[in-house]
């Protein structure tokens, strides 16, 4: 199986930093795509960034020029770097990903627990 494991979740003031890392373990042949999601209080979840197993990126309207997705394929980990927080990004945020297992002949697409952001003067 596939555990990703998400971290650097916290409490920020508007303007300030967070960088945000998943993880992906497990017995993995292969990783497609990754993404971030986020899903604030009483709203459906929303796609944030996407990156290709490439580095291709695309970002939600919202976040671009302020979050930076990145990917270490060695590590089989993603950052997002997400700059200039603003109220609006509290949310728990979600990383997923393409997975192909060693035992398998096709993908699969896996999810973490989530990590809270919060954003608050």
């Amino acid at each position: 199986q596939v555990q990703l494991v998400e971290s650097g979740g916290g409490l920020v003031q508007p303007g300030e930093s967070l960088r945000l890392s998943c993880a992906a373990s497990g017995s993995i042949f292969s990783i497609g795509f990754m993404g971030w999601y986020r899903q604030a209080p009483g709203k459906e979840r929303e796609l944030v960034a996407m990156i290709t197993s490439d580095g291709n990126t695309n970002y939600a309207d919202s976040v671009k020029g302020r979050f930076t997705f990145s990917r270490d394929n060695a590590k089989n980990t993603t950052y997002l770097q997400m700059t200039s927080l603003k109220l609006e990004d509290t949310a728990v945020y979600y990383c997923n990903a393409q997975v192909r297992l060693l035992t398998a002949r096709r993908s699969n697409i896996y999810w973490g627990q989530g990590t809270q952001v919060t954003v608050s003067s």
